[in-house]
């Protein structure tokens, strides 16, 4: 497997480029696990007043054949500095773009974004699959209840 982006010099992208997103081998694809990655200075504009926003994103999820290369998501998170959307589209898409990727058996992403106007707005999506479906809705509603 050639990796496009680790150990390579980096084209940086600011608008939205889920090409950038890489997946490696899970050698432990015999066992459940969560990974979790977190990034604290996720970037976005508003796409009305394009003004920025700020967040923390974090993505867990228990693999199942593959991985998402560390690289790749960050060139990818980054990707979104000059794209215009809304912060809840933003948690659908990255989770979208990693179902589709890497086909896990459970993921969730949430953006905890900074507040501005006196709101903080903290959108929050799963997904499971198989056994890990029902998980998925349980948390949903056990979070928000």
């Amino acid at each position: 497997m050639e990796l496009k982006n680790l150990g390579k010099t980096t084209d940086y992208k600011y608008d939205y480029s889920p090409e950038f997103l890489e997946a490696i081998p899970n050698v432990n694809s015999h066992r459940d696990y969560f990974v979790t990655l977190t990034s604290d200075e996720f970037t976005c504009l508003c796409p009305i007043t394009h003004q920025p926003d700020y967040a923390t994103i974090k993505i867990r999820y228990v693999p199942d054949k593959f991985l998402v290369e560390s690289k790749s998501l960050k060139l990818y998170l980054t990707s979104f500095r000059n794209h215009g959307t809304f912060h809840e589209d933003v948690v659908n898409t990255i989770a979208d773009d990693l179902i589709k990727l890497l086909e896990p058996r459970y993921l969730e992403v949430e953006g905890l974004f900074s507040v501005r106007g006196g709101i903080s707005i903290v959108p929050f999506v799963n997904y499971g699959r198989g056994e890990f479906e029902s998980m998925a809705k349980k948390i949903l509603v056990d979070r928000h209840a």
